[in-house]
Order: C-alpha cells, then sequence, then structure tokens
C-alpha cells in the first residue's frame, strides 16, 4: 500500500513544469513519429537514447513515455485517412477505418480510435501500477536455472510470433546471440572474438547496435523508396482537412458500441502486451478478431465498423502497460520498445529485477505516472487543439526528413561513444540490417538478444557450475521448470495452425 501510495503522489512530479514539458514534448515526438510511416515511436526512443546522457534519468523516462504512448497510438492517423498505417500496429485499424475516411466520416474515425487509445491506455497504465508490485514480489522466487529458462521462453516465443519467417527470426536472433559475445567473457576476463582489435575489447556499445538496427537501417530501406510513391503519398494527405467538432462522437455513439468492448480489448491488449515480443500488433489482431466474434453486426466489420476500430486501437494502446512489466520486473522486454527503454535504464546503471521498486522507486513511480497521464491527459487534449493539423504532419519535405535523422543518429553514437570506430560499427550494422530485412529477417530478434545474451549465457553457465555440468538443474527447480512448460505450451499453440494449413 504505501508503494503504491509512493507511485500516485509522483504524479506531483509529473506536473512540475519542466518535467511535464519533457513529457509534452515526447508526446508530440511519439506523434510525429508514429504518424509518418517508416517512423515508429522505437525510431524516436533511438534517437532518443544518446540525448539521455545529458538529461536527469527522471526527465529522460518521463519523455520515453510520451513517446511511446503517442507513438503507438498515431499510427491510425495515415491508417484511417489514406489507408498507409504509420505503424504496425494500426494495420488492423485502416480495414475499418479508411473504410468509414471513405464515407466522409474520417474525422469520426479518428475520434473512435483517439477514445480507444485513450481508455486502453489508461486501463493499461492502472494495471501496470496496481500489478507489477506483485510482479515484483514473485520474481524474487526466481532464481539462476528460472532466470535461464524465461530469457529462453522469452527467445523461442519472439521467433514463434513471426509466423511467415519464423526459421528467419531464429537466423536474426542467433546472429545477435553471436553479435553479444564480442568482447570480455561475462565470467572469465578473456577477450573473445576481437580479431586482434583493440577496439572491440569492451565489446560493442549497445547505443552503436540499436542506432545501426534500427535508425540507420530504415534510412536505408527509405532511400530505396521511389520519390514517384512518396510523393503520391504527400498529394493524397494534402487534400484532407476536418474541423474539430467532427472528431467527436455522440454519447449514444460510444454506448452503441459498449464499455464491455472497451473492457475486454484493453485486457487482451494488456495481457499480450506482458508476452515477451508480442506487441502491438498481435494485441491488435486478436482484439480485432474477439470483437467481430462478439459483435452483434460481425457483417459490418471490414465495412467502417467502429467497432473494429475501437477494439484495436484499444488494445494495441493497453500493451505499453503490459510491456513494461516483464522489462522491469524481469529485465525481459516486452517489445522492441521496450527493449530500447531497458538501454535507456541501463545507460544510468539501472538494472530491472524483483528489488527494482524497492531500490529505485523515486525513479520508476513517476515513469508510471507519466505513462497514465499520457493515455488520460494528453490523448483527448491533442485531438481536441491539434486534430486538424495532425495530417500536416506529412507535408515535411523528404530529404529534410531523413536526411536529418541521419545525421542525429550518426552524432548521436558518438555523443554516447565518443568512439569514431563505434560510428563505422552502426553503419555497417545498419548496412547488414538493412540487407536483412530486404529478405525478411525481423530486427526485434536480432536486438533482443544482443541485450539478453550476456545474460542467457551467464545464468546458462553459472547454473551448470552450481549442478556440476548437470542440465537435469532446469527441470527440478521448480521455477524454471514452470517456464520450460510454458514454452512448450506456447510452441504448441503457435504451431498448431501451421500444422492444420500443411
Amino acid at each position: 500500500m504505501e508503494m503504491l501510495q509512493t507511485i500516485f503522489s509522483s504524479i506531483f512530479i509529473v506536473f512540475e513544469p519542466l518535467m511535464f514539458l519533457y513529457l509534452c514534448l515526447g508526446f508530440f515526438i511519439g506523434v510525429i513519429f508514429g504518424a509518418l510511416p517508416g517512423l515508429t515511436s522505437l525510431l524516436a526512443i533511438v534517437l532518443l537514447l544518446p540525448m539521455t546522457y545529458t538529461m536527469p534519468i527522471t526527465a529522460a523516462l518521463i519523455m520515453c513515455m510520451g513517446i511511446y504512448m503517442a507513438g503507438i497510438y498515431s499510427g491510425c492517423i495515415t491508417a484511417i485517412t489514406i489507408n498507409i498505417p504509420g505503424a504496425p500496429s494500426a494495420i488492423m485499424t485502416s480495414i475499418d477505418g479508411h473504410a468509414m475516411m471513405k464515407e466522409g466520416k474520417g474525422a469520426k474515425a479518428i475520434g473512435y480510435a483517439t477514445i480507444g487509445s485513450m481508455i486502453g491506455g489508461t486501463i493499461g497504465a492502472l494495471l501496470l501500477i496496481f500489478i507489477s508490485p506483485l510482479t515484483m514480489e514473485l520474481a524474487l522466487h526466481i532464481k539462476t536455472p528460472g532466470k535461464f529458462s524465461l530469457i529462453l521462453f522469452a527467445f523461442i516465443v519472439i521467433c514463434l510470433i513471426e509466423n511467415k519467417n519464423r526459421s528467419k527470426a531464429v537466423i536474426s536472433l542467433c546472429l545477435g546471440a553471436m553479435v553479444s559475445t564480442v568482447g570480455i567473457d561475462v565470467i572469465k576476463p578473456i577477450a573473445r572474438f576481437t580479431f586482434g582489435i583493440s577496439h572491440l575489447l569492451e565489446g560493442i556499445d549497445i547505443t552503436t547496435l540499436i542506432i545501426g538496427a534500427f535508425a540507420l537501417s530504415e534510412i536505408f530501406n527509405q532511400a530505396s523508396v521511389s520519390n514517384a510513391e512518396y510523393n503520391k503519398y504527400i498529394e493524397q494527405s494534402n487534400k484532407i482537412s476536418f474541423k474539430r467538432k467532427e472528431f467527436f462522437p455522440s454519447w449514444a455513439e460510444l454506448r452503441e458500441i459498449g464499455i464491455m468492448n472497451y473492457l475486454k480489448s484493453s485486457l487482451i491488449g494488456y495481457f499480450i502486451g506482458v508476452l515477451p515480443g508480442a506487441g502491438a500488433s498481435m494485441a491488435a489482431f486478436v482484439s480485432y478478431i474477439e470483437a467481430k466474434r462478439s459483435s452483434k453486426h460481425p457483417e459490418q466489420f471490414g465495412q467502417g465498423s467502429p467497432e473494429g476500430i475501437v477494439a484495436s486501437e484499444t488494445a494495441n494502446n493497453a500493451v505499453c502497460g503490459g510491456a513494461l512489466v516483464p522489462m522491469l520486473a524481469l529485465g525481459i522486454p516486452g517489445d522492441g520498445t521496450t527493449a530500447v527503454i531497458l538501454g535507456v535504464l541501463l545507460v544510468y546503471g539501472i538494472v530491472p529485477g524483483p528489488t527494482l521498486l524497492g531500490d529505485q522507486l523515486s525513479v520508476i513511480a513517476p515513469m508510471y505516472m507519466a505513462l497514465l497521464v499520457s493515455a488520460s491527459v494528453l490523448l483527448p487534449v491533442s485531438l481536441y487543439l491539434f486534430g486538424p493539423y495532425y495530417l500536416k504532419i506529412t507535408q515535411i519535405p523528404r530529404i529534410t526528413l531523413y536526411s536529418t535523422i541521419a545525421v542525429v543518429a550518426i552524432l548521436g553514437v558518438y555523443a554516447a561513444t565518443t568512439s569514431i570506430f563505434q560510428m563505422g560499427i552502426a553503419v555497417l550494422v545498419g548496412i547488414v540490417m538493412f540487407l536483412l530485412s530486404k529478405q525478411g529477417y525481423p530486427s526485434v530478434p536480432f536486438i533482443l538478444a544482443v541485450i539478453l545474451g550476456p545474460l542467457f549465457e551467464e545464468y546458462l553457465r553459472t547454473s551448470l557450475t552450481l549442478s556440476n555440468g548437470n542440465p537435469m538443474i532446469f527441470i527440478t527447480n521448480y521455477d524454471s521448470l514452470i517456464f520450460l512448460i510454458l514454452t512448450i505450451i506456447f510452441s504448441a499453440v503457435f504451431l498448431k495452425p501451421k500444422k492444420i494449413e500443411e
């Protein structure tokens, strides 16, 4: 109870003028990056990462929460108006949202999406606040073998989620694990895989890898998009304008959707967010399918159903709270964005784990409240103030936008590492990940393996040392056995559809 009081009292910190400015700045950066196809909240936080060295940790985390919430939400803007999702999580929203747009109800569709995002984000943040202390207490009972099995579970689940490219996800994961072994051994003071290069003795900096894998690879990807295609997208967006009053559905229209749809979609999003690697896209898909199954008018889905918009947008923003649970309690990121937020914590020497809320509550509590304020306050306020202007974001000249991001990314690596060698590594990683992405290799398994690889190796070797090399230690410890059973169950669930198709 005392912990919850501390968390809720941190709202005064969030509303301090400077901290609230950081939150608003992060929120509107998230809106810009989320609304532009090719840019995501993940990329926004990647570019912010080097800047956090000069910011107070509380301000950096508050800003990250604003970016995270807004980045997930704003993907719906272009998904609805021009049928180009600004973020992968808005793919399901575009189905009914753009259908409403073609009927002349685009502003109303954005209103439904915003209200759904507000409710889902708020419920997700509240569940995070109330459930994470319990999760931290449970995490105290997880021993070293259990931690190994938990990371193994995360690795396997994130590969299984890639339905069409599971083998490529495994390769990407293995590549990340290999990169994580470069430098000094995690247990013995022995250099590994440095090839005689002294710059590699300390390994490859996490900031270098994150910026290379996400920011620079995306720059190379955008450079491959034709100008004609991009200009067509700009022309479409310039034709659209809305008035403020058009964005807000009536109370009767919201009641017709039903409070249970909002609650159900929020719970689906939150608990899918807790699963390592699942992410907002899966939450939106599952929630949309469930809403269609339980709807009184399933035939309207795909034809401009507000229920479809509400289901996907409520769920994908509820993921924000859920994805932070395993990251903070166990050091296992729930999705790509929380993997980068984990990097922000590590930059400041804050290691997530069972004792985090006890040891670093003053740092973490404002982050919780910033997520809640972003959902419950900034989302509806931003819709009213800036709704008609959201699409102006898309009019930023392409060469100005992406060249600026490229410069910021490269300078960010130098600011974080003060090493020209690391800058070169970032460019190399960006080129490699761009080429791999063109062949269908996902980047999230790579970066997850880079971050968790050293812990995976350390827990494995320590467990085997404790058992004198007997692998049965992973079965005789109940916490490890639970995660191994969960791994088997999830593998059976995810692999079953593939077997049916075959």
